[in-house]
């Protein structure tokens, strides 16, 4: 229990203080310069700088057909930019085959070799490269154990449960101690709680082996819970890089506030905006909107309110001090998660917006239900506004 809780600590401390990309003397292991990729008239990705860091997390994260896999696999080498460089450790990856770049890819479908088991699965690349035995042995041991696979050694994937089919693909593809490992939608074949208990397996074993993991993911809850920073895209192009708690709160577009997670955007009106904080108003309420947030804009001109769900409250009762934030409405449906409830509440106007209230308690005296009147409120603090 002490050593757990001493690993624990130190990986806490490592992650508390690890930002690379907030230094501007850290030289990046990879880095993109502009790289684009075109399939005859189609554009898969268009002009993408990024740079990723020695021992980072990192997540591409996107929907399907954003180029997110075919940047990873620009990056192993299984594509060819069509234009721009992608540079490895300061060298450039241009005409080097797969085989011949220090990275590594674990593919979605595990790809594991039936005939053999779990042991000689793991130690095939060791054998490949012309390893000596007694190192291929001491390396599969040493990850067998990292993955806790260390009983199953001898038998064949189909007597393995889906969960350590994953983990021997894992171990296979760190058993070369690649400079990068791939991920390329790693957990999708798990059941959901199988999948997030992986994800923080995934990240224990990434900090023991102090290396660069890159995981391409369309499931926004596995790349906010892994990954030291998020690049999404859209449709070829890099739309925003930052740290996941970034990326949630201070969204920099209405594509991005409305992907990550669950969201409420509506149309408003500058008011006033400043440095202080901005006014907006809105067909959708009667009060004002003041947003904590600086904003340089015109009175008159277009935003959009972003409000997540968890930053509003709903009551019975108005507020007793009914001024700003607020909005009036109807109970339209319920969706009970246990641990929270979900409101749909009808506005005046027929716009629905979304407010999660977290089931602190067994028993309540007045239940909100179906067709009440509420009120909902938010904080000066709890909304972001959105220009484009």
């Amino acid at each position: 229990m002490a050593a757990d809780k001493a690993r624990t600590q130190t990986i806490g401390a490592v992650r508390r203080t690890f930002a690379p990309w907030n230094d501007p003397t850290a030289t990046p292991l990879i880095r993109f310069e502009n790289v684009a990729k075109r399939f005859g008239e189609f554009v898969a990705v268009d002009g993408v700088s990024l740079d990723i860091y020695e021992r980072e997390f990192f997540a591409l994260l996107g929907p399907s057909g954003c180029g997110k896999t075919t940047l990873m696999r620009m990056l192993a080498g299984f594509e060819e930019p069509s234009a721009g460089r992608i540079t490895l450790g300061g060298q450039d990856l241009a005409g080097v085959p797969p085989y011949r770049r220090p990275v590594n890819m674990m593919f979605q479908s595990y790809a594991l070799f039936p005939h053999m088991n779990v042991w000689d699965n793991i130690a095939f690349g060791l054998r490949q490269d012309g390893m000596p035995k007694a190192a291929i042995k001491a390396r599969v041991e040493e990850v067998l154990a990292l993955v806790k696979l260390e009983p199953f050694a001898r038998r064949k994937p189909h007597h393995l449960s889906g969960g350590q089919r994953q983990r021997v693909a894992l171990a296979r593809s760190v058993a070369k101690q690649p400079k990068v490992l791939l991920l390329d939608e790693p957990l999708t074949a798990l059941d959901k709680k199988l999948r997030e208990d992986t994800q923080f397996e995934l990240m224990d074993l990434q900090m023991s082996l102090g290396m660069t993991f890159l995981i391409v993911t369309h499931d926004q809850e596995e790349a906010m819970t892994v990954a030291d920073r998020i690049g999404v895209m859209n449709l070829g192009e890099l739309v925003q890089v930052a740290p996941p708690a970034v990326i949630y709160e201070q969204p920099a577009t209405r594509y991005i506030a409305d992907f990550i997670g669950d969201v409420n955007v509506l149309e408003t009106k500058v008011v006033t905006a400043g440095a202080e904080g901005v006014e907006l108003a809105s067909e959708k309420t009667a009060y004002p909107l003041h947003i904590a947030q600086p904003l340089d804009a015109a009175v008159g001109d277009t935003a959009w309110l972003a409000i997540r769900p968890e930053k509003m409250r709903i009551a019975l009762v108005p507020p007793a001090h009914l001024a700003d934030n607020c909005f009036e409405g109807v109970i339209w449906d319920i969706g009970y998660l246990g641990d929270l409830s979900i409101y749909h509440v009808e506005l005046a106007c027929g716009t629905r917006i979304k407010v999660s209230q977290p089931n602190v308690s067994r028993l309540v005296e007045r239940p909100i239900t179906w067709e009440d009147k509420v009120w909902v409120t938010f904080s000066p603090d709890g909304g972001v506004v959105l220009t484009r």
